[in-house]
């Protein structure tokens, strides 16, 4: 998984409320996980719904994850005796920022009352859609860029109350005109893409930037590749 510190994160864990006891059960049922109770907000108190979280065992590596309903919530047990780093899932990168120990239990002891991770999230706001190609000169996408709109197709589909603006990029190579009608028209091809797919026409509008706004220098080859692309910005909702 690629890690890309795209965002600030903050956990809250309360480990004392994850309270040992011993039961009458027999041994074999004697729970050998623990309950986690994951809470979701941002910085400003509002809930993230459809958010994926995993907690990876530091142990074996073994991943485990779980999405976050309506109320920014959801409960997941884990494997006592390890150790969890804990990622929120974004679009084809991740965001690690702490670990969840979970301490082994002896005899008949359990974990009773769930461990509570309370996370305080800012999801990024734009990403660019890497190895989203277009023919030289053309609004035609070359056929290795299908994937990643399919992966976009899959967010938009687990993110189902987020709009988003679709920007076209180009370098400095012809007249500032023309390149303002490529970009707005890759844009539109991306755009026609997803509502292909069965996204929403009202989720997604396309904008073309030409050159207006290149994030690396036109005068190499390198930096103008750079500046080709098709940059995702995720809309504000109007109810937050």
């Amino acid at each position: 998984m690629k890690k890309k510190f795209f965002s600030s994160l903050v956990i809250l864990f309360l480990p004392l409320l994850a309270i040992c006891q011993t039961g009458n059960m027999q041994d074999a049922n004697i729970p050998k996980d623990a309950p986690v109770d994951v809470f979701m907000t941002d910085f400003k108190g509002r809930i993230l719904p459809h958010e994926i979280v995993i907690f990876r065992s530091n142990l074996n590596g073994r991943e485990y994850q779980g999405l976050t309903d309506t109320t920014g919530r959801f409960s997941i047990r884990l494997p006592a005796g390890d150790k969890y780093e804990i990622f929120i899932l974004g679009f084809k990168d991740s965001t690690s920022y702490i670990v969840l120990d979970i301490p082994a239990t002896t005899g008949k002891a359990y974990y009773k009352d769930p461990f509570k991770v309370d996370i305080q999230f800012m999801p990024s706001k734009s990403f660019i859609l890497e190895d989203c190609n277009f023919e030289t000169g053309k609004a035609d996408l070359e056929e290795d860029s299908y994937a990643v709109l399919d992966e976009l197709v899959a967010f938009l589909n687990r993110k189902e109350d987020v709009k988003i603006e679709l920007g076209g990029h180009t370098d400095n190579v012809g007249s500032a005109k023309s390149n303002m009608i490529l970009s707005e028209a890759r844009a539109n091809t991306v755009r026609n893409y997803l509502i292909a797919k069965g996204i929403d026409p009202n989720r997604v509008t396309a904008k073309g930037y030409g050159l207006t706004k290149p994030i690396d220098t036109n005068k190499t080859e390198e930096g103008r590749a750079t500046n080709r692309r098709t940059e995702v910005t995720i809309l504000e909702n109007d109810t937050n």
